[in-house]
């Protein structure tokens, strides 16, 4: 169109042309001839714009018309479009919704207007992202996404993708999760008991795991009198989770006659890739189970474990066919290795540090090289080293230092008293050795020592010092300690078990018989405890300070003297004589970490309060060690209490 109204000037150049060939021709005056040709210039370009400017409109109105049919074939299509569909202003508010939207997911009700938010929630940014985000709506679950145009406007599709949840749900409620259960203390219950007694039992027993699985669709299979193994689906294994295993409180309801109560360990393996890799999962939850105590459910998955119950005391067991094994094999490596070297944990209190001493004499006695190796510095039981050194020699005891350059691939490494990495008083000696020997007490924590030639753990027992001794005992007749030594072992069984009153089994009394023949002088052990009036005046100060919180006692102090790492676990101590007292709390801080001790009666579980804050140790005595203020360490105890008050 432009290219013809452009023609429209050659004959108007024609004619300007032919008037200034005339103006020459016949001597017109040239002034006339200028005007013509600008008045003609005028004229035409007027009607030139008038054409062009109705040209355009036509072009204009040509334009808006197709754009106008477009729009309502769009809108025609968006409406009758199978898919819900919303447009949505800059302001994230519903301007627009077709047919499919009202008719399946609003019905009649009117949601022009209303911000995007009170349709998807909290996804409005996640329905821009290239996948969407699930919604659920009403009863239905549709994948929403979102794409924003150049006028700022939103258009919004929602998938019906109900179907596949179901299916994904069904999938994940019909997996199946192996589950072992072991009756702790079977034998124990059992023992002396009349035959028709001991059927009677076992008939409740399998009652009572018949009733737990008959409101499922699992299976429950006996492997022995007192193993069980069970599959179950997820769909039933989440409601008894919910419940924290209340089988454990029915299982403590069963008795034989004055005897003690059953209790259970249950380990369950859940969201493992197959049954195979869900039964080894069961079994490191079983295991994790027997190493704290039992009476507790463990479920072990890719993120770790998660325990329920523990509220019992660990059941003592009377035979002693494990110890004789332990001690057999312990003998053998020790006496097959260039040198023996026995470390404790960091901060050496006397049942550590008697054990390591009581067993680096009966291995000298052997006839081998065994030392034990400490912090000399930082410790708690100065007395006790200072007491064996002068009886038995300074030869017994060497630093980490001087063990990291001699130890070699021949070399023994025996930890007494801890199982944890962490808390060794040189965990790089411990990466160093190539043999290690573990031989602890404390309820079985997460993060343990899993590459040990021997692992030797007894929760129920009162102390390391305790299992030390019966394992000497089995060395044989050429094995004998001295009376030092055996003050040593006999200084750590009455720390722990508070002078024969805490935790104190018939094996633990066992064990302080045979110390006391060997001519340990109880006496000579009590002088060992004593203490610096300033160790005494910080004790006095910390009980003062003490609050009642639930019938716990917490006591803190922001005192930095050094007597406080003697002070605080004796405070503990005396906190628990108060009436009504049935756990106590000391904080403290001390070289930029503040310092938990932790104590209680039988029934009250402070290993799982001090577990829930990053600690842990014993059903009666536990610790943690935080990077915290003393405030923030005390409001972390009352939360963990207040938590373990609601859960148990």
């Amino acid at each position: 169109m432009k290219k013809r109204i452009q023609m429209l000037w050659i004959p108007l150049a024609v004619l300007l042309a032919v008037s200034a060939v005339s103006a020459i021709l016949f001597y017109v005056d040239a002034s006339y001839i200028a005007a013509a040709a600008a008045a003609l210039i005028f004229l035409c370009d007027s009607v030139l714009c008038a054409m062009t400017a109705i040209i355009d409109r036509n072009i204009t109105r040509y334009v808006t018309g197709i754009d106008r049919s477009i729009m309502k074939i769009n809108r025609e299509e968006f409406y009758g479009f199978p898919e819900p569909i919303v447009i949505t202003d800059r302001d994230k508010t519903i301007i627009w919704y077709n047919r499919s939207f009202e008719e399946n997911i609003f019905g009649e009700d009117r949601v022009y207007g209303i911000p995007l938010s009170e349709l998807v929630g909290n996804n409005v940014s996640k329905i821009y992202s290239e996948g969407g985000a699930t919604v659920k709506i009403l009863d239905n679950h549709y994948r929403v996404r979102a794409e924003e145009t150049e006028t700022g406007l939103s258009i919004i599709s929602f998938t019906d993708i109900s179907s596949h949840v179901a299916l994904e749900q069904e999938y994940k409620a019909s997996r199946k999760t192996v589950m072992l259960i072991a009756v702790d203390n079977y034998e124990e219950v059992l023992q002396n008991s009349k035959e028709s007694d001991k059927a009677s039992f076992r008939v409740q027993i399998e009652k009572l795991f018949e009733h737990f699985i008959e409101n499922t669709n699992g299976i429950l299979h006996k492997l022995s009198s007192d193993r069980f193994y069970c599959i179950i689906e997820e769909r039933h294994l989440a409601p008894i989770i919910e419940r924290r295993f209340d089988i454990l409180d029915e299982a403590r309801s069963i008795s034989l006659g004055e005897r003690q109560n059953v209790t259970l360990s249950i380990g369950v393996g859940r969201g493992a890739k197959s049954l195979s890799e869900s039964e080894n999962f069961a079994r490191q939850a079983l295991d994790m189970c027997l190493g704290r105590g039992g009476d507790q459910a463990a479920v072990k998955t890719d993120s770790g474990f998660e325990f329920f119950g523990g509220v019992s005391k660990a059941v003592e067991k009377s035979t002693k066919v494990k110890t004789r094994i332990i001690a057999t094999a312990l003998k053998e490596l020790a006496l097959n290795s260039a040198n023996v070297y026995i470390m404790g944990h960091r901060l050496a209190d006397f049942d550590c540090l008697g054990a390591s001493v009581g067993l680096c004499g009966a291995l000298r006695s052997l006839g081998k090289n065994a030392f034990c190796v400490l912090n000399l510095e930082q410790n708690l039981s100065k007395s006790l080293i200072d007491y064996i050194s002068e009886r038995c020699g300074r030869d017994y005891f060497k630093t980490v230092g001087d063990v990291r350059l001699e130890m070699g691939e021949n070399d023994l490494l025996i930890i007494c008293d801890t199982h944890n990495p962490d808390l060794l008083d040189s965990k790089e000696l411990y990466e160093q050795a190539k043999q290690v020997v573990v031989i602890d007490h404390h309820r079985k924590m997460v993060k343990h020592i899993d590459d040990a030639v021997v692992f030797y753990h007894e929760p129920f027992a009162s102390s390391a010092c305790e299992m030390a001794t019966e394992l000497i005992q089995y060395f044989g007749p050429e094995c004998h300690i001295s009376v030092a030594e055996a003050e040593a072992l006999m200084s750590g069984i009455m720390l722990d078990t508070k002078n024969f009153v805490m935790r104190a089994g018939s094996r633990t009394f066992e064990a302080a018989a045979y110390l006391k023949k060997l001519g340990a002088d109880t006496v000579a052990v009590k002088r060992l405890f004593s203490e610096p009036l300033e160790t005494y005046r910080e004790k006095s100060v910390l009980i003062q300070s003490a609050k009642l919180f639930h019938g716990c006692a917490i006591a803190s102090t922001d005192s930095t003297s050094p007597e406080l790492r003697l002070a605080a676990p004796q405070a503990a101590d005396e906190l628990l004589g108060i009436e009504g007292v049935k756990a106590s709390f000391v904080i403290y801080r001390l070289d930029r970490l503040c310092y938990i001790s932790a104590r209680s009666m039988d029934s009250f579980n402070v290993q799982l309060i001090m577990e829930a804050i990053g600690g842990g140790g014993h059903q009666t005595m536990a610790g943690a060690q935080l990077e915290i203020s003393v405030e923030e360490a005390e409001e972390k105890v009352r939360d963990a209490i207040e938590d373990f008050l609601v859960k148990y």
